[in-house]
C-alpha cells in the first residue's frame, strides 16, 4: 500500500471517528421524552428492596412519555400535571421542569416558578429548565434575568444548542411583543 493510500485511509478513519463519537454520547440535561437519571443518583448504589421508580423502570418511562405527549402533542397541561405527579418522582429535574412548564402554559406563574426552582435544585445543570425558566423570566418582563439564564445555558451546552438558540431568539424580540412559548 502506498504512503498516499495509507494517509487517505487514516484520514478517513479519523473523520469517521469524529462523526461517530457525538452519536454515541448521551446528553441528558436538555430534557425530552426520555427522562434523565437524577443528578443525585450518580455513583450511588440502589439499596436491595428499594421499590422507588428508577430511570430503568418501564412503568415510569411509559408514564413520563405519556405525560410528555399530553403536553406537547395535545396541549392538555392540566392532565399532564396529574400524570407527572402520579409518577411519584417530583424531585427529578425532568419531571419538575415539565410540571413547571405546564403551570406556566396554564398561566399560573407563581406555581410554575416553584417547580422550575425545584428542578434546578434537583439538577443545577438542567439545560431545558434554564431555557424554560428564562422564557418565564421574559414573560414576566425580567430581561436581565432571562439574559442570566441564557449565559448559564451557554456555559452548559454552548451557543449552538437548541435551548440557547431558542432563548436567544426570544431575547432578540422587542419587549412587549407577546411572547408565546
Amino acid at each position: 500500500m502506498s504512503k498516499l493510500a495509507i494517509r487517505l485511509l487514516t484520514l478517513a478513519m479519523f473523520s469517521m471517528a469524529l462523526i461517530a463519537v457525538p452519536m454515541l454520547t448521551s446528553v441528558y440535561a436538555a430534557g425530552g421524552d426520555n427522562p434523565a437519571p437524577p443528578a443525585s443518583d450518580s455513583g450511588k448504589e440502589k439499596k436491595k428492596g428499594d421499590k422507588s421508580s428508577s430511570i430503568d423502570d418501564p412503568k415510569f418511562i411509559e408514564g413520563y412519555r405519556t405525560a410528555y405527549t399530553t403536553i406537547y402533542d395535545r396541549n392538555d397541561y392540566a392532565s399532564a400535571i396529574g400524570q407527572l405527579k402520579a409518577l411519584g418522582q417530583d424531585d427529578r429535574a425532568d419531571v419538575a421542569n415539565l410540571i413547571g412548564y405546564s403551570y406556566r402554559k396554564l398561566g399560573d406563574y407563581k406555581v410554575s416558578q416553584i417547580w422550575y426552582e425545584r428542578a434546578l435544585k434537583a439538577d443545577p445543570n438542567h439545560v431545558r429548565t434554564w431555557q424554560y425558566y428564562g422564557l418565564w423570566q421574559l414573560e414576566q418582563g425580567n430581561r436581565d434575568q432571562a439574559q442570566y439564564h441564557l449565559n448559564r445555558i451557554g456555559k452548559l451546552c454552548g451557543a449552538d444548542c437548541a435551548e440557547y438558540r431558542s432563548l436567544a431568539a426570544a431575547l432578540e424580540k422587542p419587549p412587549g411583543t407577546g411572547l408565546v412559548y
